[in-house]
């Protein structure tokens, strides 16, 4: 029983049903406010966890690696009915590269059947009227390209290794004192690609490009399957490896990152411009 200030025993009061109600509810909802809060540190990790899953950039490279694997779209894509196999985001970015810098050549290293030197030359066609395209392959699979009077008329098909110095030397001979853009996309292996770029780097002026493709494979976000028709670059250091120690070297080109602003490119940190 309470007692009063002076000992005395306090008066017996009414039970009062509405306070209790409302004390109970009070203590209720501080057990489920803890509890929510226990609750909210114990799934912090996830949520951040599927906070960076929903980011742009995961949200991207998630696209890229089911466009890159997919059989039906760039492995299908035709360019005036000719195989040719490019990303539609980096052909735009390579047109606009172009018709600025209005090269008289465009090197292209990696032929395939010829539908990527069929899309330079009709681009430089309208950038440069008087402009050539020089593609090199190991491989003569360019039949079909051949037919096609813009090949005819300013694609020249040189058969070897890109690196070889019988071709190198060619085709500095076929440059000299003219305006080039260097299209790389032979093999990808990183030693390869490393010695494409040593091989043109002087030939390209200030202003104008190298242009290295694929730099997306080996978990850039690309993950080759060993299993799968590319496992020759399964696990292999590639494209973005060789220039990375490139421009470690060379101070003369910088990565133009504007290039990349269609976000979805296959090229990321390929796009080269010699600034000096």
């Amino acid at each position: 029983m309470e007692q009063s200030e002076t000992g005395a025993a306090a008066p017996d009061r009414p039970i009062n049903l509405k306070r209790i109600l409302v004390i109970t509810a009070i203590g209720l909802a501080s057990i489920n406010v803890v509890q929510f809060a226990r609750g909210m540190l114990a799934e912090r990790g996830f949520a951040e966890e599927q906070r960076q899953l929903l980011s742009p950039r995961a949200t991207m490279d998630r696209f890229h690696v089911l466009f890159y694997n997919s059989p039906f779209t760039i492995g299908a894509n035709r360019w005036m009915g000719i195989h040719t196999q490019q990303n539609p985001n980096d052909v735009w970015i390579t047109q606009e590269i172009l018709f600025e810098v209005k090269p008289d050549f465009v090197v292209e290293a990696g032929a395939f059947h010829g539908g990527s030197a069929v899309l330079w030359a009709m681009i430089l066609r309208e950038a440069n009227p008087a402009g050539r395209v020089i593609t090199i392959d190991i491989e003569d699979r360019l039949s079909e390209a051949k037919k096609l009077p813009i090949f005819q008329e300013r694609v020249d098909f040189l058969l070897g290794s890109s690196t070889s110095p019988e071709i190198v030397m060619e085709v500095k001979r076929r440059v000299v004192g003219r305006r080039v853009v260097v299209i790389l996309d032979s093999n990808h292996r990183k030693d390869h690609v490393r010695k494409e770029l040593l091989a043109y780097a002087d030939i390209v002026q200030p202003g104008s490009y190298i242009i290295v493709q694929d730099t997306n494979i080996n978990g850039h976000p690309v993950v080759i399957d060993p299993q799968g028709p590319a496992s020759y670059y399964a696990g292999q250091p590639g494209p973005l490896e060789a220039v990375e120690e490139f421009l470690a070297a060379d101070q003369r080109y910088k990565i133009d990152h504007a290039r990349e602003r269609l976000m979805f490119t296959m090229n990321a940190s390929g796009f080269l411009r010699r600034v000096e």
